[in-house]
């Protein structure tokens, strides 16, 4: 049984409208999908830091006579 059906299925044994009370959680998916939404776009926007920095870190490693890969971690 879904989330949906269960829904549906309380509410009608309790007498109320099953629209209703869906229309009651449907704010909260919205703020959800937001959320998420957001949260996506942040973790795109983070995508390619490393490769922008790898000329800067090889430079650095060259100077200073150390691996650029993997110092540090």
């Amino acid at each position: 049984m879904t989330i949906a059906s269960a829904i549906l299925t309380t509410a009608s044994e309790a007498g109320q409208d099953p629209l209703a009370v869906m229309m009651q959680t449907f704010p909260a998916f919205i703020i959800a999908i937001s959320i998420f939404g957001v949260l996506a776009l942040v973790a795109a926007s983070y995508r390619n830091v490393a490769n922008r920095h790898a000329p800067k870190a090889e430079q650095y490693a060259a100077r200073h006579g150390g691996d650029a890969h993997g110092a540090g971690h």
